[in-house]
């Protein structure tokens, strides 16, 4: 008898990453580098993406697919601000 809580093995979520992985280059988000490696039992996502809206979808889908695994994220948003002053060149 297995228990319905119970993580899969390690197979599994090597399996489920790649699955993961597939999702973000065939979506809108395809274009982003966002990087998934797995710890363990988890996986850590890494990269920049261009706002915290696009930041917060990816970690939806990645706990989605990462269920009953911790994933923990890396990823930073790129800043986009105007500059508050000139560049001095001399």
């Amino acid at each position: 008898m297995t228990d319905a809580a119970a993580p899969p093995p390690e197979s599994g979520l090597d399996y489920r990453v790649a699955h993961l992985a597939e999702r973000l280059a065939a979506g809108r988000l395809g274009e982003l580098g966002v990087r998934l490696e797995t710890r363990g039992d988890a996986v850590l996502l890494t990269g920049t993406v261009p706002s915290a809206e696009c930041r917060d979808e990816i970690l939806r889908l990645a706990r989605e697919e990462l269920a009953h695994h911790p994933v923990h994220s890396d990823l930073l948003i790129a800043g986009t601000s105007s500059p508050d002053h000139g560049e001095d060149l001399t």
